[in-house]
C-alpha cells in the first residue's frame, strides 16, 4: 500500500468552549533571558492562543519554552533567548480557560481494542519489530521527497566496517538530510577511514593494532592541521565513510562537544548552547528524526523535537520519531522524559542501520 501521512484534526474553533474563550494574557518580559510569573511553557503537543478572538498556532514549537506574541504570529523560544519586553504568553490550563487550549489528540490513533489486559503491549527486547521496520521504509522513501530526515548518531556505528557502509549507502541514497552527532562519531569514523580502525581496532576484524589506542588522537591531531574535516579529506584522499558521505552529498552535520571530547575536531562546537541552537535550527523542519544509540543527544533531540509540523502551506503533519538502542533504559527514558510520540525500537543500532539499507535497496 501507498503510505499517507496520519490525518490532522483540527480543533473546531465553533465549538461554545472556543468562542466562550477568553483572550490569553501576555505580559512582557521583565528582563533578558526571563520570563514573567505565571509564564506558560510549551509541551511537543500543537498548542493554540487566543489572542484578538482569533486562535493563533504556534508554528514551531519545542517543550520547555515558552510562547511569544510577536507580529501577529506565536514564536517559541528558550529561556535564554527571551528579549526585555517580549510578550510572553501566560496561564497555567490547557483546555481554553485562560484563552490556551494543548490539542493532544489532533492525530488519532488506531484503537488498539477494548481487551484491558493484554501481553506485550509495549515496545521491549522481545518484541517483533518487523511491522516497525516495513512502515519505516515507507516513511524514510515518503519524506526523502516530501519532508526532512534528521538522524542523531552515537559513537557506536563509526566502530563496525558494514555500518558505516550501509549508512553511507543511505546518504547517498538521498535518505539523510542532517546528522546530529558530537565529537566521537565524526573522529572514529574519519579514524576508520583514514587508519582502518575505531579507538585502535581494525573496523572488520576487531583486533587491536599496535600502538592503537594513539590513532583517534593522530586522526583528529591530522584533522586540525589541516584545519577543516574538507581539507583533511581531500589533502589524505579519504574516499568512504559517514563523514566523507556528508562531505560529499552536501549533508549538513552538527557536532556537540562535550567535557570528555579529545581534540576536539574543527567542526565540534564546544559552547554547549551554541551547539543546542545548530541542533534546533536542523529540527525546526525535521519531519522524520532518527534517534540512534546515543542516550543523551536522543533525549537531548527529544526535548526539542514536538509531535507536529506545520508545513509552508499551513498543513499541519505528524512528526516521526524513532529511538533506536540495544538498551531499553534509554527507549524508555525519552518517554519519560516527555518525549510521548516516541516509538521505540530494542536492538543492536549497527544491524538495525544494516537492516534499513538492505530494505530501502541502496
Amino acid at each position: 500500500m501507498p503510505f499517507t501521512l496520519e490525518k490532522y484534526y483540527a480543533p473546531d474553533f465553533e465549538n461554545e468552549i472556543f468562542r466562550n474563550a477568553p483572550d490569553a494574557q501576555v505580559m512582557p518580559a521583565p528582563k533578558d533571558g526571563v520570563a514573567p510569573d505565571n509564564y506558560h511553557a510549551m509541551s511537543i503537543f500543537p498548542e493554540y492562543f487566543k489572542i484578538g478572538g482569533e486562535w493563533l498556532l504556534a508554528v514551531e514549537s519545542r517543550m520547555d519554552c515558552v510562547p511569544v506574541y510577536e507580529g501577529g504570529k506565536i514564536f517559541v523560544r528558550e529561556f535564554r533567548h527571551l528579549k526585555q519586553g517580549d510578550l510572553i504568553v501566560c496561564g497555567r490550563t490547557e483546555k481554553c480557560e485562560d484563552g490556551i487550549f494543548v490539542h493532544t489528540n489532533g492525530f488519532a490513533e488506531e484503537e488498539s481494542g477494548n481487551e484491558t489486559f493484554a501481553f506485550r503491549q509495549g515496545h521491549s527486547r522481545e518484541s517483533s519489530f518487523s511491522r516497525d521496520y516495513d512502515e519505516l521504509y515507507k516513511i524514510l522513501r515518503y519524506d526523502r521527497e516530501h519532508g526532512k530526515i534528521v538522524w542523531v548518531m552515537g559513537p557506536a556505528f563509526s566502530f563496525d566496517h558494514d555500518a558505516r557502509d550501509a549508512f553511507s549507502r543511505v546518504i547517498a541514497g538521498g535518505y539523510v538530510h542532517a546528522v546530529l552527532a558530537g565529537n566521537a562519531l565524526a573522529t572514529h569514523d574519519l579514524e576508520g577511514a583514514y587508519l582502518k580502525t575505531a579507538l585502535g581496532q581494525n573496523i572488520y576484524t576487531q583486533k587491536n593494532q599496535p600502538n592503537g589506542h594513539y590513532n583517534h588522537l593522530d586522526t583528529i591531531n591530522k584533522v586540525r592541521y589541516y584545519g577543516s574535516v574538507s581539507e583533511f579529506i581531500k589533502n589524505e584522499n579519504i574516499d568512504n565513510g559517514i563523514i566523507y558521505s556528508c562531505e560529499k552529498y552536501g549533508v549538513p552535520y552538527v557536532l556537540a562537544g562535550s567535557i570528555r571530547d579529545d581534540g576536539p575536531l574543527p567542526p565540534v562546537f564546544g559552547n554547549a548552547y551554541e551547539a543546542q541552537d545548530e541542533m534546533r535550527n536542523q529540527i525546526r523542519d525535521a519531519t522524520t528524526v532518527i534517534c540512534m544509540a546515543t542516550t543523551l543527544h536522543s533525549i537531548a533531540v527529544g526535548n526539542m523535537t514536538p509531535s507536529y509540523r506545520v508545513l509552508p502551506d499551513g498543513t499541519v503533519r505528524k512528526i516521526y520519531f524513532y529511538c533506536v538502542d540495544i538498551s531499553e533504559f534509554t527507549v524508555n527514558k525519552l518517554t519519560d522524559r516527555g518525549s510521548l510520540s516516541s516509538k521505540g525500537i530494542v536492538t543492536n543500532a549497527q544491524d538495525f542501520i544494516v537492516n534499513i539499507a538492505n530494505g530501502l535497496g541502496v
